[in-house]
């Protein structure tokens, strides 16, 4: 009996095998460069004493870390691409880090349509020309998991979205996020005092939610329930499943016409309205206060709520209309933790450090001191990391700076699921500051807050009357 070797098959198997380990081996040369560079910078740093020439240098070591980081994120792709958006923010990185990954939004690369093609039929059990009356090759963009089509259905006149998922992802964004999470071990025990280990553990748990897209189109119909059963009109639009049309690696939805958020200024632009004008800023409060008030409902009064706000996921419609897309990533919170949330932002509305520090406890967070005025420090932590209008006198968030609060207070244990809470604020915060609007998310969540709190009798209907008739006098009524 003859044996035939497939030289090319037996290639293709061996390099499968060994891509998870060349992209660990990838991550770790890059990570450490990065890390070493400015653990050197920051000897040579500490050698200046004249403060501008200080903050020149620091300027030029952000630059050539950020191209550093951008290289990394952009070739390995995948889970990294997400990394670059949860860290390009103006309000947590430093600006040359900002200005290079905010462009990786949109870059994931695409799937080939014969390869989204097979995937497709093979999920719904029929054929591209069955199912759909046409079908564009050339993807509306591509992201770390999947990608999106417009098409339209036979018979229907609407078109429709189809989101396809990219073939073989999961396992390898699994490998880049156990690497991650090693690396945050190491970070936490050496320079940044904070629970990073327990962050990138709910990193792992709703990523790997995302490769499910029957459990994205349950969760996309129950936000849109909710928000429609809680307000005249829904704050946000929420796109409409396609019944039958939905499996674990295929979902349809209603296609929604609207330009992404980051080119909302060219838009303006064009229509010659100008961007820092009157106009242009109430269509920018309006898009902020109608985005922020569903995400306020749906953290405090349901506890499910979508988890991934960033600008690739909001698109700006007729009349400054917000649609939300993509749900992911979405978390439902305990009610314990929901409630007390519920009191942290009444604290950080009423800038109560009392109050702050009593929240801590009630939702788990373990603090260990390093400095004198710790009730206030603690505040300024939970404005910093809970409110998307930052603290006096801070611009972003400076893990490595002695006058950092995370340095004067360490965050020894963080809850994992008030993760995608922090995640939320803050990816709320860079939209705030990219439309150049000082907003404080907590101040508009605090009749929310106060509202889920009586109803489940942590306040009493006197106790509200009290709040109302003194303002600022809320804090002292808390069960």
């Amino acid at each position: 009996m003859l044996f035939h070797f497939n030289l090319k098959e037996f290639q293709e198997k061996v390099s499968t095998q060994l891509r998870p380990w060349q992209r660990s081996f990838q991550f770790w040369v890059r990570a450490a460069d990065i890390y070493a560079g400015y653990k050197v910078f920051q000897v040579r740093a500490s050698l200046e004493k004249d403060v501008k020439k200080q903050e020149v240098m620091w300027e030029k070591q952000h630059e050539v870390a950020a191209d550093k980081i951008y290289s990394m994120c952009s070739e390995l792709g995948g889970f990294f691409l997400k990394v670059a958006q949860i860290v390009g923010k103006p309000d947590l990185a430093p600006a040359p880090w900002v200005k290079r990954l905010v462009t990786l939004c949109d870059q994931a690369p695409a799937t080939p349509y014969n390869v989204i093609r097979v995937v497709l039929e093979k999920e719904l059990g029929q054929s591209i020309d069955e199912l759909f009356e046409y079908f564009s090759k050339d993807p509306l963009g591509s992201a770390s998991i999947a990608q999106v089509h417009r098409a339209r259905l036979r018979g229907d006149k609407n078109d429709v979205v189809v989101k396809v998922q990219h073939p073989g992802v999961q396992e390898l964004m699994m490998t880049d996020i156990r690497n991650l999470q090693a690396f945050a071990l190491y970070i936490q025990k050496t320079d940044v005092k904070f629970d990073l280990f327990s962050i990138t553990k709910e990193m792992e748990k709703q990523i790997s939610y995302e490769f499910d897209f029957v459990r994205e189109a349950e969760a996309m119909a129950r936000i849109r329930h909710f928000l429609f059963q809680n307000n005249k009109k829904s704050p946000v639009r929420v796109p409409c499943v396609i019944r039958d049309m939905v499996s674990r690696r295929v979902l349809v939805m209603e296609y929604i016409d609207g330009i992404p958020i980051l080119k909302l200024g060219d838009e303006m632009e064009k229509r010659g309205i100008h961007p820092d004008g009157k106009l242009a800023a109430a269509a920018k409060m309006n898009i902020l206060k109608n985005l922020s008030l569903a995400y306020g409902q749906m953290i405090l009064k349901s506890g499910f709520f979508h988890a991934d706000p960033h600008p690739g996921n909001i698109l700006i419609c007729k009349g400054s209309e917000v649609a939300l897309l993509d749900y992911g990533q979405v978390k439902d919170l305990p009610d314990e933790l929901r409630l007390g949330y519920a009191r942290l932002v009444l604290a950080i509305a009423d800038s109560d450090p009392l109050r702050a520090s009593e929240s801590y406890r009630d939702l788990g967070i373990e603090t260990l001191s390093n400095c004198e005025d710790e009730q206030n420090e603690l505040l300024r932590l939970a404005q910093t990391m809970f409110d998307t209008k930052l603290p006096p006198g801070v611009t972003m968030l400076q893990p490595f700076a002695e006058e950092s609060s995370i340095k004067k207070i360490a965050v020894k244990a963080f809850p994992e699921e008030l993760f995608s809470v922090l995640r939320t604020v803050h990816i709320l915060r860079g939209l705030s500051v990219g439309l150049g609007i000082n907003f404080s998310c907590a101040e508009q969540w605090r009749p929310i807050a106060e509202e889920v709190l009586y109803v489940a009798g942590r306040l009493t209907a006197k106790d509200l009357k009290q709040i109302h008739r003194r303002g600022t006098s809320r804090r002292r009524f808390w069960r």
